[in-house]
């Protein structure tokens, strides 16, 4: 895999958090003007992850390991959540899941 596609996932995957973030704050906060930013920050995961040029399956197995990688460390250092040894041994799991459909026959 190149640089630039890891590039696209690590962006798209924060616009992903972001928009996901958003939406939340939105909903415990009830405010419409939050819910509208998160979807149109999600609608641009969308485009910017749809750019890599590889069959959908390979494109989102792969990154879902990159999202899910992300999204445990923001939870860790961003929010300061606790995050129990079961979660990064499931997180190990998604990443080797990804690493298989990369290396696998394209």
């Amino acid at each position: 895999m190149n640089v630039v596609a890891w590039l696209i996932f690590v962006a798209a995957a924060l616009l992903e958090l972001g928009g996901d973030a958003a939406i939340r704050r939105g909903l415990r906060g009830r405010s419409g003007v939050w819910i509208l930013l998160g979807c149109a920050t999600l609608a641009s995961y969308g485009l910017v992850v749809n750019s890599v040029k590889w069959d959908f399956s390979r494109l989102i197995g792969v990154y879902v390991g990159v999202f899910a990688v992300l999204s445990v460390l923001f939870g860790r250092f961003v929010l300061l959540e606790e995050v129990p040894a079961t979660t990064w041994g499931g997180l190990a799991l998604i990443v080797l899941g990804g690493l298989v459909i990369q290396i696998g026959r394209h």
